[in-house]
């Protein structure tokens, strides 16, 4: 909406294009402008929605344990699927500073409604009726559905790319081309990751923590990716036009910061999978766009650790008839050990800041 602005500032084109690479206007002031807007939208409607959500939509406590129902026995009845005022948010601030005639941005804003109309889905099937939400493979061919959607586009935009088939190991730039199967590395990682923050949306401000920094660590690789002279140093591929889902990346950590404010413990609103299911896929988004998957996994790494711990305890139980952790995700486990919800949470953002950091500077091992 706001790239009209670049008719009022021609003599500073030159100056801008060091600093926003293929952007058309201010890269980086529209991404912190769209972080800043997502963030004051959650901050300023917030408590207007959590009452709206008190009224209709209300956590119910009823999981296969009864030690975690009783642990968690306080927060029945606290208001849930706040991502419909958080996804807004990133909505709203992405149509007011994104390049609308961008792809990169449409995808964003597809992911973004689109899971989250999946997780909307999910949430009330939960709250209104005795079933536990959608049956599991109906939920998980939605969320192939969407991601193969969003695969095939983003395929064809980077049509003529040298790295477009292929998966790159950060380490070394080396790629290996995956042909058409490559459209199935596309539902991995945004399936993948989409579940990986729903399992990991289990504690007060877990899953909005976490997601604050690996959403920082992809808002910068988003931007590097699509500055052409900066992707060149640091040896990472350049994806014309990628440096635009900043906006929208920015707009998520801005929306999860404001978010925050209302979820850390005792949280008065939960996300719910209207808000765990797109965040998860926008993450999946920016590493295919920018051809990081394998940094994902860095980033976000706590992510990948809550879904590895439900894996291997399904796993081993099946084996052997018993269970290599108290509770899974791997916060519980931490929960019936009898550590402080708080406590968990606060690690658990500690070790995802430091993998984005890792992640970060990893650029320049080559």
């Amino acid at each position: 909406m706001f790239v009209w602005l670049q008719h009022f500032a021609p003599l500073l084109e030159r100056f801008e294009q060091l600093f926003s690479g293929d952007s058309r206007v201010f890269l980086t002031a529209r991404t912190a402008l769209a972080g800043g807007t997502s963030f004051l939208l959650c901050i300023l409607f917030g408590p207007l929605a959590i009452r709206w959500l008190q009224r209709r939509f209300r956590e119910r406590i009823g999981s296969d344990s009864e030690k975690l129902n009783e642990l968690h026995a306080a927060k029945s009845n606290t208001p849930t699927m706040g991502g419909l005022f958080v996804m807004g948010a990133v909505a709203l601030a992405t149509l007011m500073w994104g390049d609308l005639s961008n792809v990169y941005v449409m995808l964003g804003l597809a992911t973004t409604i689109g899971f989250g109309a999946l997780g909307a889905t999910d949430d009330w099937i939960k709250l209104r009726t005795s079933r536990n939400g959608l049956k599991a493979g109906t939920k998980m061919a939605g969320q192939i559905v969407l991601s193969l959607s969003i695969s095939v586009v983003l395929l064809y935009q980077q049509k003529g790319l040298p790295q477009q088939w292929e998966v790159i190991w950060p380490i070394g730039n080396i790629g290996v081309s995956l042909g058409t199967l490559w459209i199935f590395w596309g539902i991995l990682v945004m399936a993948g990751s989409s579940n990986g923050v729903n399992l990991t949306d289990g504690l007060d401000g877990l899953a909005s923590g976490c997601t604050i920094f690996s959403g920082s660590a992809f808002t910068v690789l988003v931007y590097l990716a699509g500055h052409k002279t900066l992707s060149e140093y640091l040896s990472i591929p350049h994806i014309p036009g990628a440096g635009e889902l900043a906006i929208v990346i920015g707009a998520l950590v801005g929306a999860m910061l404001g978010f925050l404010w209302f979820n850390c413990h005792p949280a008065q609103v939960f996300l719910g999978d209207t808000g765990s299911l797109p965040i998860g896929a926008l993450l999946g988004l920016a590493a295919l766009v920018t051809k990081q998957e394998f940094l994902l996994v860095i980033v976000g790494g706590v992510f990948v650790i809550e879904t590895l711990s439900v894996i291997f305890q399904v796993g081993w139980f099946k084996l052997t008839g018993q269970r290599m952790l108290r509770c899974s995700p791997l916060h519980n486990h931490y929960l019936f050990a009898g550590h402080h919800e708080m406590k968990v949470v606060v690690r658990f953002w500690i070790i995802a800041a430091l993998l984005a950091l890792i992640a970060l500077a990893s650029l320049k091992i080559r």
